[in-house]
């Protein structure tokens, strides 16, 4: 059975109206931050590289965010310490970054630590914690926690 064309067009504007209130700005204001740990990969260096997701949810673009990290070993023990510039992480956007944890091997991580977000600063606008509106998942089978 074919639709009247009015309907058909109708029923498409309402969708494509839908899709584009999914993605406004409007939509991200109260969103939602997300680092993923996507997976490592050993270097030839010795050195373990880590990949990061940020899913910037947010209706702010970022032109600041520095991590500071606590990498653990398997039996929980502090093995370093690492800050990490993630910006920019643009608004309504998903960013790949890759750090490297010098000097371990991916497979004597056991959880990372996020301690501290030593800068979130939103284009334009004065710094914000970014600890309530932060989530954190990780992908490596390895914990990501704050």
């Amino acid at each position: 059975m074919r639709l009247p064309k009015p309907v058909v067009t109708r029923c498409m504007l309402a969708v494509i109206g839908a899709a584009s209130l999914a993605w406004s700005p409007a939509a991200a204001a109260g969103g939602r931050l997300t680092i993923e740990l996507n997976k490592f990969e050993q270097a030839a260096e010795g050195g373990c590289r880590a990949f990061f997701l940020f899913r910037n949810g947010t209706d702010m673009t970022l032109t600041g965010f520095e991590m500071a990290l606590a990498i653990l070993d398997r039996n929980g023990v502090i093995d370093r310490l690492l800050t990490i510039d993630a910006a920019p992480l643009p608004a309504g956007r998903t960013t790949l970054k890759l750090f490297e944890i010098p000097e371990t091997r991916c497979d004597a991580i056991g959880e990372i630590l996020l301690h501290d977000i030593a800068s979130c600063q939103p284009q334009n606008a004065d710094p914000v914690d970014c600890f309530p509106f932060l989530d954190l998942v990780s992908r490596a089978g390895v914990a990501m926690v704050n």
